[in-house]
């Protein structure tokens, strides 16, 4: 008997044994799981952001691949643009340097031009002038250097007097309309005064 109490004794103990070593496996177990559980959690994660990183790479591939568009200047076009914008201001100097000549002349002209005098006068026959065939009412002017007779005909239509060159011309038969000698007078003709 003592035999089988000590049997049934150790059986128990084993059973008690085998108990508590199933409650530690089974805690070691529910732990074991639970790191797994984290782990495929993780790894869901990671297969998430993996996922993102492939779109984000595949976008950026499509727009690599992507044909340019003509948004940007290349360095050819602002050669060329800077190259058409110094030739506007080479041309609008030139321009500007035209006018400024052009004021002078026009200065020269109008520093020549005499002023129309209250009276007018009837031409009186020198060596240079012949009298036209009829009496006329005019003004006499010197001829300055760089005159020309439509320049003169010009400043004198300015002041008001209708004259034409052909007018001075046939009122100054011995003149060279071609070659002005300054200092000579040249009668301008003046239909409208009396």
């Amino acid at each position: 008997m003592k035999k089988i109490s000590l049997w049934i004794l150790l059986v128990v103990f084993t059973v008690s044994l085998a108990r508590a070593q199933e409650s530690a496996t089974q805690q070691q177990l529910d732990k074991l799981s639970g790191q797994i559980q984290d782990l495929l959690d993780a790894q869901a994660q990671q297969g998430k952001r993996l996922d993102a990183l492939a779109k984000d790479i595949s976008e950026l591939r499509e727009k690599v691949n992507a044909p340019k568009t003509e948004d940007n200047a290349s360095a050819a076009d602002l050669k060329n643009l800077a190259e058409k914008v110094q030739e506007i201001d080479r041309k609008r100097r030139d321009d500007r340097e035209l006018i400024i000549k052009q004021i002078e002349n026009l200065g020269k002209v109008a520093a020549g031009a005499p002023v129309k005098s209250r009276t007018p006068t009837t031409p009186k026959t020198s060596d240079d002038t012949a009298t036209p065939a009829t009496p006329q009412n005019g003004y006499y002017y010197v001829v300055k250097p760089g005159d020309t007779l439509p320049a003169i005909a010009k400043a004198y239509r300015d002041q008001g007097v209708k004259v034409t060159t052909t007018q001075i011309k046939a009122a100054n038969p011995k003149m060279n309309p071609d070659m002005l000698i300054v200092g000579k007078k040249v009668f301008i003709p003046d239909a409208s005064a009396k």
